[in-house]
């Protein structure tokens, strides 16, 4: 055997089954079907939880609780980290907090929570605030302005429908 035989015949992609092209092929008659069942039928599909004929997993968990699909995705935002985080007469956004890292995850809405101190006066942008919050900001000097959130074209819909009735 010499160096260049070695692979000889080895092709890079195997070719795919030509399924149902005369019983020459390997792959005639029944075309890798089998005989007979569901399989074997034309347009047949399963379901995503389909497990072989015995009882799904899906089945077998428990279900308990309600998920609310509707529900806004609210970032907390305590007032303490602000005061870290910020200098003395910054204005305090939404794009700076997520500059800063303290909204990391996908949200809807901000709000600022009342726990620790601050000493600085800032100037606070955000969705909502606590009552707590509010007041130790303003204590400090500061001012909280309310953000409004800009409706996503679903709810704008459910706003028109609600409106009619």
């Amino acid at each position: 055997m010499s160096l260049h035989e070695i692979n000889q015949g080895v092709q890079k992609n195997k070719r795919r089954q030509r399924i149902g092209r005369g019983t020459g092929s390997g792959w005639g008659k029944t075309s890798t079907r089998g005989h007979k069942g569901a399989r074997s039928r034309a347009g047949w599909s399963n379901r995503a939880t389909f497990q072989g004929g015995q009882t799904p997993i899906v089945r077998h968990v428990p279900k308990r609780g309600f998920n609310n699909k509707w529900a806004l995705t609210v970032a907390a935002v305590n007032i303490k980290d602000l005061n870290e985080l910020f200098n003395d007469g910054d204005t305090v956004n939404i794009e700076t907090m997520q500059a800063k890292g303290l909204c990391k995850r996908r949200f809807d809405e901000v709000k600022i929570l009342g726990d620790g101190e601050i000493t600085k006066k800032l100037t606070v942008e955000a969705h909502r605030f606590s009552a707590s919050a509010k007041e130790k900001i303003e204590q400090a000097g500061g001012a909280c302005n309310v953000v409004v959130r800009i409706k996503t074209v679903a709810e704008k819909k459910d706003e028109a429908k609600a409106a009619k009735s």
